[in-house]
């Protein structure tokens, strides 16, 4: 188990060793023995056709690239072949550094939406705000534009440009902003004390170096106050990582030895579960990352602040602390992406990343396409949060895994008639407005998470604190 940990650990950072490739390899030839001559043949003779009567000649390795990432791409939304480019940025991002603009975006209506300029960023010193749409990236409209494209076509080499052009709904207008990429280092953990001894622990994404820089900041904390009466884990916005952080991230607030997180698929190296020892969280460091935690954070009072865009190992730190109890989760129902996805080496500079696992909590539960449902449903700004029902989580995503342990199609329907009903109460609210409250709507900014404007963490702190806390009106939650 432990030696199978390791190599996963070195798959999923895209460490190669060459053991591991002949491995898989050697695999995939006897997996090709048993092809399907019929298809085969098919396959053949459309290549043919195609080197034959094309209006354009195409290279060999395109076509067949292109093949393979269309087969693999059709099974669900989060397998792909991953050519010498993508390769490279997703080492890049499990690294916690890559060259780039420095903004966090999420799609919006076709278009990319800035969710979060990174603090020091190119794109902060270029003015970005959050809630900035982005509309064209150089002379390409991104709208028809997948959100992973429009991130690699922002990305690129240290001291290149791109122009942006953005559309401020605040300001009414278009405008373009021309940005230097620079290299991006993202600090994953960021925390802060609160005003009444109540610790806030933000984590962005599950990096190589999350589990042990969150121990370092725990660390910090109860040095800098030994009163702290309360905790709150703040996921909102963290679309995942490394399935070992999301462990080592739980681990840390519950008592050792006890089971994370089990998954299982076809393959028996799928089936595994993961407990809270180092062995299953520890990636490129010897001994226990969190061997120096204060004992103190497995009891404070805890709450974990989750929402739409909260996502994969996300979700797993929050199924495990809901299933334990060990925390209250506030928040919107979180995406629902419960599948595991490995990374198989195929050449020096390709890879396979495929879905090889559902995962369950520690109660058993799959969430997949349902999502981790807030303990209480809490909406990001005080006066509501209309913009929720246009989100798309993995359940409205057509090649989505289906879940298997309830009727999935009716959970369907009834979202459906819960999402128009929901779209009605707006319609019927925003009737009722002012101009002058319509106006006020359009100039509304994001709420900077952490700061004295964010209402759910406010409603986390009352919790805490005893205090009464308003629940969500949306028929969605």
């Amino acid at each position: 188990m432990r030696q199978f940990l390791k190599n996963f650990a070195l798959i999923s950072v895209g460490l190669i060793a060459g053991v591991a490739a002949t491995i898989q390899l050697s695999a995939t030839a006897q997996q090709c023995a048993q092809l399907p001559l019929d298809e085969l043949r098919t396959l053949s003779n459309v290549f043919a056709q195609i080197k034959r009567e094309y209006v354009e000649p195409i290279k060999d390795k395109q076509l067949l690239t292109d093949a393979v990432k269309g087969m693999v791409s059709s099974l669900d939304p989060h397998s792909t072949f991953l050519d010498k480019k993508d390769f490279s940025e997703m080492q890049e991002q499990t690294s916690g550094k890559f060259a780039g603009l420095g903004i966090e975006i999420t799609s919006e209506d076709g278009v990319a939406k800035v969710l979060n300029p990174i603090e020091g960023s190119p794109a902060a010193r270029a003015g970005l705000q959050a809630g900035d749409l982005i509309t064209r990236l150089d002379d390409k409209p991104v709208r028809g534009m997948s959100l992973d494209k429009a991130v690699r076509t922002m990305r690129g080499t240290s001291g290149t440009k791109i122009t942006l052009t953005i559309y401020r709904k605040s300001e009414e207008r278009s405008f373009p902003v021309t940005i230097t990429r620079a290299e991006i280092k993202v600090q994953s953990v960021k925390t802060k004390i609160l005003d009444n001894d109540i610790a806030w622990v933000r984590i962005t994404s599950f990096q190589e170096r999350t589990v042990p820089d969150l121990a370092k900041k725990l660390t910090e904390i109860a040095n800098q106050d030994p009163k702290l009466k309360g905790i709150i884990l703040d996921l909102r916005n963290n679309g995942g990582g490394l399935l070992q952080g999301a462990v080592g991230v739980a681990a840390a607030f519950l008592p050792a030895d006890v089971v994370i997180v089990s998954t299982k698929g076809q393959s028996p190296d799928s089936k595994q579960v993961f407990n809270a020892t180092p062995a299953m969280y520890r990636l490129s460091e010897p001994g226990d990352p969190l061997a120096g935690v204060p004992e103190m954070f497995k009891k404070l009072p805890m709450v974990v602040l989750v929402n739409a865009y909260s996502a994969s190992a996300s979700e797993i730190v929050a199924g495990a602390l809901q299933d334990y109890k060990r925390a209250t989760i506030i928040g919107k129902t979180t995406f629902g992406k419960g599948s595991v996805q490995t990374v198989h080496p195929l050449t020096s500079d390709s890879a396979l990343k495929i879905t090889t696992a559902y995962y369950y909590t520690p109660s058993g539960k799959s969430i997949q396409a349902y999502g981790v449902k807030p303990d209480i449903p809490v909406d990001q700004n005080k006066d509501g949060d209309p913009d929720d029902v246009l989100i798309a989580r993995e359940i409205d995503s057509e090649k989505h895994l289906r879940n298997k342990q309830s009727a999935e199609d009716k959970l369907i329907k009834d979202r459906e008639q819960r999402r128009l009903e929901e779209l009605q109460r707006i319609e019927e609210k925003n009737a009722k407005k002012t101009p002058e409250e319509k106006e006020k709507d359009k100039n509304k900014k994001p709420p900077e998470l952490g700061s004295a404007d964010d209402f759910m963490l406010t409603q986390a702190v009352a919790f805490i604190n005893g205090q009464p806390v308003k629940r969500s009106s949306s028929k969605l939650e």
